[in-house]
């Protein structure tokens, strides 16, 4: 059965027969999963809200107002005009103009200042200048992949709408065939942690959700997400979202512009940042270490140039077929919970990669009510009845008393730490046991890309716990700026510290796969005086997770070489900073999940976990459950 869709011509006169003559409409485009309409006389529409509400609502599209290029005031006119209209209290630090999507990026120390009271000020803008203003935040940290991203986004401006347009047309197609059915095919990340990917296909659509990698593992077969199944085709890839930054998540996405992607990827706008720096961060640790590169800096660029950023709550067209709504997980900055509405009301699935369903220092608790929900795929990663986690209480006092332990007797305390996620909940969580003298005053030093990420967090307060924005916006206590913090800018300055005085070294990777981690470990671990402390999961393989086994000696691979290590420092754990749910939160987010979806799937787990949580949940919510293997294909209507 055909299934009809308006096309861009009849979107148009449905559009040009809506509104007014004076509005003077020039263009009308598909960018993205938007329709932009440009008008010689936009303040007409932009005044009209109820007109454009009312033109959304009929087409079911998302529409944007922008201004003709021939009506748009001259730039440096228009800039004069804004820094007339915003108050110097705001703290304007740059001013650009974007020509071929008629915006002003403005960015502000304070941005709220330069939107106004219920955005009065950006219509003031608008209206005068014709122009759309765009609002960023100046972050308070200086962030090289902020500053990196905004720079390849505004200087490849044209080439971006030229995408924006492509992406929109695909989206926007003609829909061939009824949708009737929803398959399911496990590409990576299926009772295994790692290189988590999911094909998600129906009669019109390809979705791949996430596209990571495992570093713990070696071989190609076992690291990247299984692209070779005869499911999956670049070419005929709709689209692809990503729940979170973290490289098994994310680290494989610029592997499919290398082979021809074209196609959007969708996520948050921390995400996007987050990712891009890993991402960069990966080809740097994969060439020092002499390990396969499966994509170029300039595929990296590609992804940066194809990525949509969505809020959290929006509802957005990624297909013909599919609508996505992003909702917050609560596991790590920009990590989303992924909603898909697929047909016209025919299924309605929710993907919960990584999600934390417990209120921490840095984020709010993980989203649990959906408008609608017949499956739900989630974590299982702290699955076994013994995955129990502390309370934030108990984890705060537990570190507490291993860090003054280890430096009253004169040692340092090594953690090992993701860049994203725990390292900014580590940073809060010590910030606060020196700022109250609970912990002896000594340097904390962030190696590798921790600095870096937490630039970042300080750029996109948005995501973060509405205390923790409390206390950085009301009581003006921001704990990345504190003094105690400093970051490490190369290996000189990491062998002082290696024979220097007590402190606490924050290090990536948080699993010893790589980075300045494995170093200080190396150089550290022979002294009893100091301690090593995971805080987050050690994959299997890992260097981590043989540590935490608490060996005596361990063998090292160098140049082909073994190398025994013996290890006399402490070594302690403490999972209670996880980004994770246990057990326990596990089981209360199903039971709390609204509406109950009729299948469960476990997934992002060791097999043993994902099964037993599978089982579990079976019994206990009396519904269909599952542990898919990797490569197999699910039907889910």
């Amino acid at each position: 059965m055909l299934i009809s869709q308006e096309t861009l011509d009849e979107i148009k006169s449905k559009i040009l027969a809506k509104t007014p003559p004076s509005a003077d409409i020039s263009e009308i485009e598909f960018e993205g999963p938007e329709v932009a309409v440009y008008s010689r006389n936009p303040q007409i529409l932009v005044d009209n809200g109820e007109l454009v509400k009312n033109l959304a609502k009929d087409l079911r599209k998302r529409i944007v107002i922008r201004s003709d290029p021939s009506v748009r005031m001259k730039e440096e006119k228009a800039k004069t005009i804004v820094e007339k209209l915003v108050p110097k209290e705001a703290e304007v630090t740059s001013i650009q103009f974007d020509s071929n999507i008629g915006e002003i990026l403005i960015e502000a120390v304070k941005p709220g200042l330069v939107i106004g009271k219920s955005g009065e000020t950006l219509r003031k803008i608008t209206s005068e200048t014709f122009w759309r203003p765009s609002v960023s935040r100046t972050p308070p940290l200086d962030s090289r992949i902020v500053k990196t991203v905004r720079n390849i986004l505004f200087t490849e401006s044209e080439a971006r709408k030229k995408i924006l347009r492509k992406i929109g047309r695909r989206i926007h197609r003609k829909q061939m065939f009824e949708t009737n059915w929803v398959r399911i095919t496990s590409l990576g990340g299926y009772r295994e942690v790692g290189r988590s990917a999911t094909l998600l296909r129906t009669p019109e659509s390809n979705i791949l959700i996430d596209c990571g990698v495992n570093v713990g593992r070696n071989s190609s077969k076992e690291m990247f997400p299984r692209l070779d199944a005869l499911e999956f085709s670049i070419e005929n890839l709709d689209a692809v979202v990503i729940t979170h930054a973290h490289l098994d998540h994310s680290g494989f996405l610029p592997y499919l512009f290398k082979y021809g992607y074209e196609g959007p990827v969708y996520t948050t706008k921390a995400t996007s940042n987050l990712m891009t720096l890993l991402q960069i961060d990966y080809l740097d640790v994969a060439k020092k270490e002499g390990k396969l590169l499966p994509y170029m800096q300039k595929d990296v660029k590609k992804t940066v140039l194809h990525t949509i950023p969505l809020n959290y709550g929006e509802v957005t067209d990624i297909s013909p077929d599919i609508r996505l709504t992003l909702h917050n997980a609560g596991h790590i900055l920009g990590s989303a919970i992924v909603h898909l509405h697929i047909g016209n009301g025919l299924y309605n699935m929710a993907v919960a990669q990584d999600f934390k369903y417990r209120q921490t220092n840095l984020l709010d608790s993980a989203v649990s009510k959906f408008p609608r929900l017949e499956a739900l795929f989630m974590e299982s990663t702290y699955g076994n009845p013994q995955d129990t986690m502390p309370s934030n209480k108990e984890a705060e006092t537990h570190i507490r008393n291993v860090i003054s332990t280890t430096l009253e007797r004169g040692g340092k305390v090594l953690i090992p730490v993701l860049a994203v996620g725990r390292a900014q909940e580590l940073q809060i969580v010590i910030e606060s046991l020196i700022a109250k003298k609970l912990v002896p005053a000594v340097p904390v030093y962030l190696d590798g890309m921790i600095s870096e990420a937490s630039a970042v967090t300080t750029c996109h307060p948005e995501y973060l716990s509405r205390k923790l924005r409390e206390k950085i916006f009301h009581i003006g206590q921001n704990p990345f700026l504190a003094e105690c913090f400093h970051r490490v800018q190369g290996r000189d300055e990491r062998k002082q510290i290696i024979g220097g005085d007590p402190c606490i070294i924050l290090a990536t990777s948080g699993m010893l796969t790589g980075g300045p981690s494995v170093e200080y470990f190396e150089k550290l671990s022979g002294d009893s005086k100091n301690s090593i402390l995971f805080v987050s999961y050690q994959g299997e393989g890992s260097l981590g997770r043989k540590v935490q086994k608490n060996v005596n000696e361990i063998t090292l691979m160098e140049k082909g070489h073994a190398r025994m290590l013996k290890i006399n420092m402490e070594v302690h754990t403490i999972i209670g900073f996880s980004g994770h749910s246990d057990r326990k939160e596990l089981l209360n987010y199903a039971r709390k999940v609204n509406p109950r979806p009729e299948k469960i799937f476990l997934i992002h787990g060791e097999k043993s976990k994902c099964i037993s949580l599978a089982s579990t949940l079976h019994k206990m919510l009396k519904v269909e459950t599952k542990a898919p293997e990797v490569l197999e294909t699910l039907r889910l209507c």
